[in-house]
């Protein structure tokens, strides 16, 4: 029997009376007439009930003519009308190109390459085609239908030659189109028979499937070869099931075989010589001449082995993205694209999932240093990423961790299975049989992990096959776990895998540090760690649900992308509102200049909340607040605000003096949220719950700033801190701690009344709306319990000695204007104490004061001497006098503005940077 086709090779079957009989489809009651009509050799080739030879004869010119002829029964491959005398050139006048099928996903497209293809200078140029966009997919879904015995298999051919007819009648014209179609209609007829068998038989074996899924690139090279010679160069197209031999392994994938491909290509070159080849991708033949695939991503397989093959000079992979970049830019859009890559760089990044190529893709071009270069064929500018062997002067002294740290990706959906048991210690061959178990079901081992005390094994796979391996495990190891010797084999599901990949990256110091630091600050746990002697990739299993967040924060870590961090404003009041105002004007630059981006997720009062998804606009987010706020809703707007994973850090800041709020901190900080704050209540508030939050910030990565809770603006806390951190021993701590009394005593001088200048700080906006917040003193008490803590001293807000500048009768005033309207009946106490200091040369100052080496603090109203420095004050300055044994003889100050909600909201942002330079923003 023969059959043909004007597009595939013309085979000759041989069929024996016995093998006849034996036909599968003669117990169906099929005719045999019908058989020999439908099955192509090749396919009938893999059954075991035939034993045939066959040959495939190609004559090739501009019409492409086969020649229906008669069988060659020789196994070995040859050509009709062979040039023996044309030998392959071979090195640098080769360059290989690869297009995949997005970029010949239509007429236009193809156009477009034909027009990359004639413009390309290159001396000689192989182009690997895949089949045009969803073609392949569309071909394998015409199997599923046939053996599902479903009808519309015929109505999905006809839409699969319609989409190549419309191509071709805006690509060719004249002959080329007519023959093209005529050669189009032939193979549809063709499949349609193929089709009709497997329809029959309810099955699709590999080859046939193989053979069938293969027709698009044969059409796609055919319609890009005729638009090439349209365009005025001679060019010859290849199915490359004549040229690569592969050989099928037991893990559906193809080992090519090298030496019988580049014997086949050297006999099809002296047959077609050309400058300009059109090969097919992803196709190729076994060694027994039957027709396969090099499987999912096998196009660029392809051009790597044909690459190998001529030892070209480079090989292009054409794609629709600008190159490959540092991570997944659908997970963190501030990616980049890479210059270069190493090829160890790019197959690790390949095999976590990276979209770069795939691993096996690599190695044909690895053999001869032929670099690889991924350029986006709708944005020719763009210079691409070159994969290529590194270079010793790219990893210098004073390099940069970018270089080292070349990119970040990531495998969702696996599950982590730990064998563990004290049985399993010095015992040789348990980790073989464990995953001689996995083997047996067919799992994928994505990660292992061991201990050096040989206690557990933990390794990854995909988790729709953990169950498998869990039941194979148990049911394997059933005697150890009964006897003890293990102890469990657990399932972790829901996790996802993060590979950092660079070369050399392990071997300089600080790297693996930088990454877990970097993970620990934004609250990642880390459920596994792996990391191989080659010093390419550290690998580390996460939460899925923190995966997103892991990535954004090492990329951001690695200064790959900014520092990024959501902000959720409480209590936009006078404080919350000018901090906002801060940020709006300072944003711009904070981007620019500290690659900090600082986006506020949202903002709630005691009413309403404004909650944004990518952030608010904060030129109007008065008007956004009033117009499009929602009911507050403190636990919907803690989750909304944490809730983005793909901003790794998270920040409350809360702007209000509420000890509510103040109580969400514990939570807060425990979910991994930082709090900044001017808030004193939770550092003044019950000394166990401060100590309970103290130790918790304390053991964790989360951070609690709230530097602006005792000078505002002035470096309070922090010089404190500095202090102590260096080994000094606080003596007295001493100051005036309240812009409001600082302003009133400064100005309580000569004949002015009490009441007089209380009502002047009150206009002018120094009080609170209501002066007795201010003039009781509990503010300052609470500033000086803070200070009192900080320095070791573990007292209550109720162990402070309060002297309130409140006289007894008003304390119940009912308003505060009943309040300022009775203060002047009680001026002349003030002005008697006034009087009795200016006799002596003396002021008077209202001060907090933390004695640590007797264990106390007081706030009264106190005298000094015109030329003490709390003397000296003017406005309503702050002034803090810190004694201690480096400065005892002469106190350390600080002084400043300390009131004012310009200065706060500055404090509060200054602890917002700061936390920003803590993970991982450069300082």
């Amino acid at each position: 029997m023969v059959f043909a086709s004007p597009i595939s090779p013309s085979y000759s079957c041989h069929l024996s009376s016995k093998d006849k009989e034996l036909l599968y489809f003669k117990a169906k009651g099929t005719k045999l007439s019908t058989i020999n009509k439908i099955y192509p050799f090749s396919l009938l080739q893999r059954s075991h009930f035939l034993k045939v030879d066959f040959s495939s004869q190609w004559e090739r010119g501009e019409s492409s003519k086969f020649r229906k002829s008669a069988a060659v029964t020789s196994k070995e491959y040859s050509l009709d009308g062979a040039i023996e005398n044309i030998q392959l050139p071979k090195g640098d006048c080769w360059s290989v190109h690869k297009f995949g099928g997005t970029c010949v996903g239509t007429s236009e497209r193809i156009g477009n390459v034909a027009e990359i293809i004639t413009a390309d200078q290159s001396e000689r140029k192989v182009v690997v085609v895949s089949a045009m966009s969803k073609v392949t997919d569309m071909m394998y879904d015409l199997i599923y239908k046939a053996q599902s015995r479903d009808d519309s298999y015929l109505t999905a051919l006809d839409a699969v030659r319609e989409k190549h007819k419309l191509a071709a009648v805006d690509l060719l014209d004249g002959d080329n189109l007519a023959s093209f179609l005529c050669k189009l209609q032939d193979d549809i007829n063709n499949l349609k028979a193929m089709l009709r068998a497997i329809y029959i038989a309810g099955h699709a074996t590999e080859s046939f499937s193989d053979f069938v899924v293969g027709h698009g690139e044969l059409w796609s090279a055919q319609l890009l070869a005729s638009a090439v010679r349209k365009n005025g160069v001679e060019c010859k197209w290849m199915d490359t099931r004549e040229v690569l031999v592969v050989n099928p392994t037991s893990s559906n994938q193809v080992d090519p075989d090298y030496l019988k491909s580049e014997e086949r290509l050297e006999k099809w070159y002296s047959n077609n010589p050309s400058k300009t080849i059109i090969a097919t991708g992803f196709i190729a033949t076994t060694p027994q001449n039957i027709p396969t695939t090099l499987k999912r991503d096998g196009s660029d397989f392809s051009a790597a082995i044909m690459g190998a093959l001529l030892q070209a000079r480079q090989v292009t992979i054409w794609t629709d993205v600008d190159g490959v970049y540092s991570a997944d830019p659908r997970k963190v859009s501030e990616a980049v694209i890479l210059k270069t890559l190493s090829y160890q760089e790019a197959w690790e990044m390949s095999y976590f999932g990276a979209n770069v190529l795939h691993p096996r893709t690599i190695v044909p071009v690895m053999q001869y240093d032929i670099p690889i270069v991924i350029k986006n064929i709708f944005n020719l500018s763009a210079p691409g990423t070159m994969i290529c062997r590194s270079s010793g002067n790219e990893y210098e002294d004073g390099q940069k961790l970018e270089s080292l740290v070349k990119g970040f990706a990531t495998i969702d959906n696996v599950a982590l299975v730990n064998v563990e048991g004290t049985g399993m210690a010095g015992i040789p061959g348990t980790a073989s049989a464990i995953f001689s178990a996995v083997k047996d079901v067919g799992a994928n081992v994505v990660m292992i992990s061991q201990a050096s005390s040989e206690h557990s094994v933990c390794f990854a796979v995909p988790e729709k096959e953990v169950k498998a391996v869990a039941d194979v495990l148990e049911s394997r190891f059933g005697q150890a776990l009964s006897a003890g010797r293990l102890s469990q084999i657990a399932v972790i599901p829901n996790c996802s895998i993060l590979a950092a990949v660079g070369q050399r990256m392990a071997s300089t110091p600080g790297v693996s540090a930088t990454l877990f630091t970097a993970l620990a600050k934004a609250n990642i746990n880390i459920r596994a760690i792996a990391q191989g002697c080659t010093e390419y990739n550290i690998t580390v299993v996460v939460k899925r649900e923190d995966c997103v967040r892991a990535l954004r924060a090492v990329h951001s870590k690695f200064y790959l992308s900014r520092t990024i961090i959501a902000v959720g404003i409480v209590g936009p009041g006078l404080i919350g509102g000018t901090l906002l105002d801060q940020l709006k004007d300072q944003t711009a630059v904070l981007k620019l200049k500290f690659n900090i981006d600082l986006r506020v997720m949202g903002i709630t009062g005691t009413r309403t909340m404004l909650l944004s998804e990518s952030g608010i606009d904060l030129s109007r987010w008065r008007e956004l607040l009033s117009a499009k706020g929602e009911m507050a809703d403190m636990n919907k707007f803690v989750h909304h605000v944490r809730g983005n994973h793909f901003i790794p850090n998270t920040v409350m800041v809360d702007c209000t003096a509420d000890s509510d709020i103040a109580s969400h901190y514990y939570g807060w900080l425990h979910r991994g949220i930082h709090v900044v704050t001017p808030n004193k209540k939770a550092n003044s508030g019950p000394l166990d719950q401060y100590l309970k939050l103290r130790t918790l910030q304390r053991q964790s990565y989360t951070h609690y700033f709230y530097e602006a809770t005792v000078g505002a603006g002035l470096p309070i806390i922090s010089t404190l801190r500095g202090l102590l951190e260096t080994g000094d021993k606080i003596l007295r701590i001493e100051g005036i701690f309240s812009g409001t009394l600082s302003y009133i005593f400064n100005n309580f001088t000569g004949s002015r009344a009490f009441s007089q200048v209380v009502e002047e700080a009150k206009e002018a906006g120094y009080t609170e709306p209501d002066p007795r917040d201010d003039l009781s003193g509990t503010d300052v008490a609470r500033k000086v319990i803070i200070l009192a803590r900080e320095s070791g001293l573990q007292l209550e807000l109720s162990d402070i000695p309060i002297q309130s500048l409140v006289p007894e009768p008003l304390r119940a005033s009912a308003s505060p204007e009943e309040f300022m309207q009775k203060l002047p009946q009680f001026d002349q106490q003030l002005a008697t104490q006034r009087q009795e200091a200016e006799d002596t040369g003396e002021v008077l100052r209202y001060v907090g004061v933390v004695d640590v080496v007797n264990g106390k603090g007081t706030v009264e109203l106190q005298r000094y001497s015109k030329e003490h420095p709390f003397a000296q004050l003017s406005g309503s300055d702050n002034i803090i006098a810190f004694t201690t044994e480096r400065y005892a003889k002469q106190p350390l100050i600080v002084r400043g503005p300390g009131a004012g909600a310009e200065v706060t909201a500055g404090g509060v942002f200054c602890d917002i940077l700061r936390l920003a330079s803590y993970l991982g923003a450069p300082s």
